[in-house]
């Protein structure tokens, strides 16, 4: 009698819990990060007898998760191409939008300035002409500031979604790193099984980390997993998380960088930073805000000093020499954090058919100073203490800086705000110089035009990049440059978005909790609990039928 109801005691416990799994199933199916649980069934060891083995029932050996790790560290790598490509794509179209506004951007003022100077050509002697003249000028002036403040408040922006981004990977870190100690404790009190539902709630904390930065995963044999982020950096080992800060490391106070920090020590891992929405911001600065920045002064350094170049070669309707029209930008230096060294160099242009918008770094090797572009190896000039520097169109002028020590330095940054300190320097109408000297001084100059027809070809004269580069074309080499980048981003956006579903559909096929499915099994364990429960009513009638014939 005992062993058929132990059969029936064993099939009674085995779908009682396999009801359960199935009602845990269908409480989570609308949770998108539950990964759905099957009971695993085995046969108890037969018995033998004299007439062969006899079987004693079911067991249960395990709560089995569902999931394919292959397909959710395929979803973790899309979900981090998807969150770079979208806030590179966000940023990237906000750049296009004020950029190539054919009402807000610069061709429009640019135009109407070259054509005001085409008006005074065709009166010389006109005081309206000449002051539409200086509005125009101020208005484009006003341009340029507007447009660098619009990309500069995108900047600000990045910069604040940037240290919002490692506060939030710090969380999730932490929250990674507790549950990595509960599932090995709990997989040590359960005998080395897993537990389901805290390896989905460590899964789902992974998930959204890969929402902010690349992610990779290794699993250790106590059912804890280290988290890599970026190119290798590990952000969770064990029970332990690292924490990151985003803080001015370089010599830029407005600029974040990236650094893991623990007691006594900040290691800078910026440049490890990749994929996600963090590391989308830290290309977007590099690859579009910066250049535009830069292309932007560029063109403002460029059309001023050309054009204080042509208007300094001529008289204005007094006779007198022509001075600045525009007051040229000045060259951006950025002192070195703990420099050793008092005051800084002097930075001036002094061609702008050499100029490259690029930035540069001076360093001191304890001997000497060294020139090169950030981020680019090598070093273009060298010069001693004191002495000047002449390069890409600007000279560097070290005779300020005393008490320089070994490792100081300076970020050279050109052309970054040009276009917020271009203003202009003439203010009186009449003192616009159209004309040119003439071959006798006492000649009256009022009707000459020369100079302005000279000024006025500045629109399509090559005066940037060796003098093969105008003002105009100059400006709209900008706006196609990060037209190009929003429509790449744009593409990529939307193939990644594909690659995303595709890859959640996949998840959601072999994780996911289909009702009917579960239905069915519903259905069919409560009919094998309920002939299970008839099994053992079976075994308790034998037992007394068993009990009444020894009675007698």
């Amino acid at each position: 009698m005992s062993g058929i109801f132990g059969i029936g005691s064993s099939a009674l416990l085995t779908y009682q819990r396999a009801l359960s799994v199935t009602g845990h199933n269908i409480a989570n199916a609308g949770n998108e990060n539950y990964s759905r649980q099957r009971l695993e069934l085995a046969v108890r060891n037969p018995q033998f007898s004299g007439a062969g083995w006899f079987g004693q029932g079911v067991q249960m050996t395990d709560v089995a998760r569902i999931a394919d790790q292959f397909v959710l560290a395929q979803l973790r790598d899309n979900t981090s191409g998807f969150g770079r490509q979208q806030v590179y794509h966000q940023y990237a179209k906000r750049a296009d939008n004020l950029l190539a506004d054919p009402q807000s951007g610069l061709a429009p003022v640019l135009n109407q300035f070259f054509a005001a100077v085409q008006d005074v050509s065709n009166d010389p002697t006109s005081i309206p002409a000449r002051q539409v003249l200086l509005s125009q000028g101020q208005a484009l002036a006003d341009r340029f500031a507007f447009l660098h403040k619009g990309l500069d408040d995108q900047r600000r922006l990045l910069e604040g979604q940037v240290g919002a981004a490692v506060q939030d990977v710090n969380t999730l870190a932490q929250g990674i790193a507790s549950l990595n100690r509960q599932i090995v404790d709990a997989t040590g009190i359960g005998g080395g099984k897993a537990p389901n539902d805290l390896l989905d709630q460590r899964d789902e904390l992974i998930g959204r980390l890969s929402e902010l930065v690349t992610v990779q995963t290794l699993p250790q044999d106590d059912g804890s997993v280290n988290v890599l982020i970026g190119s290798g950096q590990s952000l969770v080992v064990g029970p332990h998380a690292s924490t990151l800060a985003a803080q001015a490391l370089g010599n830029d106070p407005t600029r974040m960088e990236i650094a893991i920090v623990s007691p006594g020590s900040t290691i800078r891992v910026t440049e490890l930073i990749t994929g996600g929405q963090l590391g989308g911001l830290l290309e977007v600065r590099r690859d579009i805000l910066d250049p535009a920045q830069n292309a932007l002064g560029l063109t403002a350094v460029g059309l001023a000093m050309a054009f204080n170049e042509l208007h300094a070669n001529g008289v204005d309707l007094d006779g007198l020499a022509g001075g600045e029209f525009f007051r040229v930008p000045a060259a951006g230096v950025v002192v070195g954090r703990g420099n050793s060294a008092a005051g800084q160099p002097a930075v001036s242009f002094t061609d702008a058919g050499a100029l490259t918008g690029r930035d540069y770094r001076l360093s001191f090797d304890g001997s000497e100073w060294r020139l090169s572009r950030i981020g680019t190896p090598g070093v273009l000039a060298t010069a001693a203490p004191g002495e000047t520097i002449s390069f890409d169109g600007l000279e560097i002028d070290l005779s300020g800086i005393t008490g320089e020590a070994t490792g100081d330095s300076f970020d050279l940054q050109p052309t970054r705000n040009a276009a917020a300190g271009l203003g202009m320097a003439l203010s009186d109408p009449r003192g616009f110089a159209a004309a040119l000297p003439p071959d006798d001084p006492a000649s009256n100059v009022a009707g000459d035009n020369r100079n302005a027809l000279a000024l006025a070809g500045l629109a399509s004269q090559g005066v940037l990049a060796g003098g093969n580069t105008s003002i105009s074309a100059s400006y709209s080499q900008l706006v196609a440059d990060v037209g190009v980048k929003t429509r790449q981003a744009e593409l990529s956006f939307q193939a990644q978005g594909r690659l995303l579903d595709e890859s959640r559909a996949m998840r959601e096929s072999i994780s996911g909790v289909n009702l009917d499915e579960e239905a069915a099994n519903l259905l069919r364990y409560q009919q094998a609990y309920a002939a299970a429960a008839q099994v053992i009513a079976v075994a308790g009638t034998m037992f007394d039928t068993l009990l009444m014939a020894v009675r007698r």
